[in-house]
């Protein structure tokens, strides 16, 4: 059995293939993990724990037969779902875990993350990330109707959107200085994240001793699986 490591799926009732996709790996492959790991943006956007609409639902339902069947499910926020509360962890079944978070990976200290953190040549990403992440934003934003809040979400999507079209491609990759402190910081040789959709496995030194970053793919046409085991990990597509 293999721990698998999936992100930036961007679930959204307007990518019905996608919907697919995703449900179909949940019930096909998912179910044969010893444990899952959602490390950020598992949905386009998330607005508030109480959205129960029927595309929510749905998703929602994925979730929750894979934590029914006894599988260890552990989700992270992403820069497009940090709205996600105990209401979500209680309908899923889910465990959600804080960025950063270290585990033992079949006797490899590992670091995960969702990777935004890390971006930072992109100072108005950080700005950005700093005033949606405190607690009075948060408030402010879930004391909306949920009508509104969805609406909401499609603004600033559309904003961001703009944003990024403008935005010199370099800076929206993570820092190496960022990425060696950090690691440095906890310990670790080995750290997995994803959010800048740029699957690879990135081997370089770090303090004159081996160390590795595990990037995670984003999901469209096909799933970006990472599959680790005793025997070591490797990044799959899903379908394969």
């Amino acid at each position: 059995m293999a721990t698998l490591f999936i992100s930036d799926l961007h679930l959204d009732a307007n990518l019905p293939e996608l919907t697919r996709l995703f449900e179909r790996f949940m019930a096909e492959q998912a179910p044969q993990a010893e444990a899952l790991y959602i490390l950020g943006d598992l949905f386009e956007a998330w607005v508030g724990d109480d959205d129960d609409r029927p595309e929510t639902e749905r998703f929602i339902s994925s979730l929750r037969a894979l934590s029914d069947q006894g599988v260890p499910l552990y989700v992270m926020h992403g820069n497009r779902d940090f709205l996600l509360a105990s209401g979500f962890a209680a309908r899923t079944g889910c465990t959600l875990i804080s960025e950063p978070s270290l585990i033992d990976l079949y006797g490899t200290p590992t670091l995960l993350l969702h990777g935004d953190s890390l971006c930072t040549d992109d100072v108005k990403h950080q700005e950005s990330r700093l005033l949606l992440r405190s607690q009075k934003w948060q408030e402010a934003f879930l004391a909306h109707a949920l009508d509104k809040r969805i609406q909401l979400a499609q603004e600033y999507r559309g904003m961001s959107r703009e944003h990024l079209r403008d935005k010199p491609e370099a800076i929206m990759d993570v820092n190496a200085g960022a990425v060696g402190a950090l690691m440095q910081e906890y310990g670790v040789r080995q750290m997995i994240h994803g959010h800048t959709h740029r699957p690879a496995i990135h081997n370089f030194t770090l303090g004159a001793a081996p160390a590795r970053r595990i990037v995670l793919g984003d999901w469209g046409q096909f799933g970006s699986i990472l599959s680790c085991d005793k025997d070591g990990c490797e990044l799959k597509r899903f379908p394969g």
